[in-house]
């Protein structure tokens, strides 16, 4: 019985270990070529990022999440051109987009909403956020906006929109209107539930409100997102649908009297945390 135990405890250390092992694998920063520019990044340690080359800089979309891969970038940089990195523009400040800000040289003008820089402050729980820590304070952003920013590089212009709080208070659209090319950061997830931090205070209902919003006012053909491939309009749209089936579903579910917990069992494990964000945000 001993034995049998023990082999067991093994067999499930020896998997554990493999799904760890496959977890920290990663494939190299690479840069996927959108038009003529700018780039999307992709790979590495941290979500999807881009990169555009101006007449006299160059400005980076997030940031990675390590050294390793924040050196990928800047080497994948050096291989398009010799202009230097003027901006770093944080999309909003989940992890995966700002822990490699600290890689950057100081001379770099990082950027981002202004909800977005006071988010780099807010505590998850009891985990403190790393940004109280002043060596760190190079690194968040220097330069914030309110609506709308826009950034010459030379002759290139890069427009910075807000259109609200969703996925949190403080997303921003980084749109080149020549390319009719926009970078959404997390504000869309494709083929996995939307995510919602309702702890930085974004809603499920002002998601929907952002994406429509960007589809109305932007030009854009082609959507880069943190966690996806390049996406088009009619995409877009399709979420926004589902987005909008679910809120109705779970709306009308909970104006029955269902429960949280008896709401959930309707929809897919992994949705759970998306249909709580809705739950919660309905009142009555």
């Amino acid at each position: 019985m001993k034995i049998r135990t023990l082999l067991i405890i093994l067999t499930v250390f020896a998997f554990t270990s493999q799904v760890f092992a496959f977890q920290r694998e990663t494939t190299p920063v690479a840069f996927e070529k959108i038009t003529d520019n700018p780039f999307m990044l992709k790979g590495g340690r941290g979500a999807n990022g881009g990169v555009f080359i101006g007449d006299n800089g160059v400005l980076v979309i997030d940031a990675k999440q390590t050294e390793e891969s924040a050196n990928e970038v800047f080497q994948g940089i050096k291989k398009l051109t010799d202009k230097p990195i003027k901006y770093l523009v944080n999309t909003h400040s989940d992890g995966d987009h700002i822990s490699g800000n600290r890689f950057f040289s100081e001379d770099v003008t990082i950027i981002a909403h202004e909800n977005c820089r006071d988010e780099f402050f807010i505590s998850r729980g009891e985990r403190p956020s790393p940004w109280h820590d002043p060596e760190l304070a190079p690194y968040i952003p220097s330069v914030t906006f309110r609506d709308q920013m826009d950034i010459y590089l030379g002759s290139k212009k890069v427009e910075l929109r807000y259109f609200g709080i969703g996925h949190t208070k403080g997303d921003i659209v980084v749109y080149f209107p020549e390319e009719k090319t926009a970078f959404l950061g997390d504000q869309i997830f494709v083929g996995r539930p939307q995510l919602i931090h309702s702890y930085k205070g974004g809603t499920s209902f002002g998601h929907v409100n952002v994406l429509s919003k960007i589809l109305y006012t932007l030009d854009a053909e082609k959507f880069c997102s943190g966690h996806a491939e390049i996406i088009d309009r009619q995409t877009i749209r399709d979420h926004i649908a589902g987005m909008k089936n679910r809120q109705a579903k779970i709306k009308a579910m909970k104006t029955l009297g269902h429960t949280l917990e008896e709401i959930l069992t309707h929809f897919k494990e992994n949705e759970s945390r998306l249909v709580t964000s809705i739950f919660n945000e309905h009142k009555h």
